[in-house]
């Protein structure tokens, strides 16, 4: 069982950043153990791929819509994981998610079996 708790997202300026984190907290298992992902899910949208990365952390996953934007990381000693975002757009604004899969492509799908509350981010022009 994983617990995932997101940090709060919050409202930025075109142009501007915002990091998310993404904590595992009381865990059986250490975050190493997973494949990590973030996803969002804009109003009246489907739920989609952001980013992903492997166990080790050598291999990373983007969505083309925020590639060259967007880093996802990983701290396992803190059991935590990241996005870092840059140059938002407004078409960036939605509720994010981050998700966990002990199965790398697995995680990078809505069938990853652990998720965060989500967190909204918005992006005004």
């Amino acid at each position: 069982q994983v617990v995932l708790v997101e940090s709060e997202g919050g409202v930025v300026q075109t142009g501007g950043s915002l990091s998310l984190s993404c904590a595992a907290q009381n865990s059986g298992r250490r975050i190493g153990s997973y494949a990590l992902a973030w996803f969002r899910q804009a109003p009246g949208k489907e739920r989609e791929f952001v980013a992903a990365i492997s166990q080790s952390g050598a291999d990373t996953y983007y969505a083309n819509s925020v590639k060259g934007r967007f880093t996802i990381s990983r701290d396992n000693a803190e059991n935590t994981f990241y996005l870092q975002m840059n140059s938002l757009k407004p078409e960036d604004t939605a509720v994010y998610y981050c998700a966990a899969d002990s199965l790398t492509s697995v995680v990078r799908t809505t069938r990853a079996g652990y998720w965060g509350q989500g967190t909204q981010v918005s992006v005004f022009s």
